[in-house]
């Protein structure tokens, strides 16, 4: 079952994807699937929603997803970088309007040196180039994973909405 909080803000990206006549696609790697899963709770959803790429590992965020080999090795797979190629690499590959993509570190442990609750949003919208926030997130695991997904649906619709 989905947070309220989750499912509210999952109906609201559908219904402006609709409104917009727009489509979208995901690449997750902290969430795992979990907002392509909101999304698709969603009736409707299959209008406007291609799909999503589920990049846990990090050869996955290349060979799926498109992420340069150079920004793994130099960035590594929780980076800004890797978010924002991620997003594009979601949108091309799946052959969507805008592109949402998540990674980061959700713990119990820190990871290459990014400590647990460190967060990077891609965002890709037609005709732009790829934005990411940065969000620094307490709580456990799960939380962390949830607030990823409300955070980067919330991003989207900001995005959809002009309140970004």
């Amino acid at each position: 079952m989905l947070d309220v909080g989750v499912e509210t803000a999952a109906r609201s990206v559908i219904v402006a994807l609709i409104d917009r006549g727009a489509t979208l696609a995901t690449a997750e790697s902290i969430t795992g699937g979990w907002i392509g899963m909101a999304l698709t709770s969603v009736p409707g959803a299959s209008a406007v929603y291609r799909g999503g790429l589920i990049t846990y590992a990090t050869d996955l965020k290349a060979t799926l997803a498109g992420v340069s080999g150079v920004t793994l090795a130099r960035d590594g797979p929780v980076a800004p970088t890797t978010a924002a190629e991620l997003a594009t690499g979601a949108m091309q590959r799946c052959g969507a309007d805008w592109g949402l993509a998540v990674t980061g570190v959700a713990g119990p442990d820190p990871q290459d040196g990014h400590p647990v609750g460190q967060v990077f949003v891609g965002l890709i919208g037609p005709g732009q180039s790829a934005a990411v926030r940065e969000l620094s997130l307490r709580g456990t695991r799960a939380d962390i994973r949830e607030a990823t997904v409300s955070s980067a649906l919330g991003a989207l619709l900001d995005a959809l909405t002009g309140a970004a």
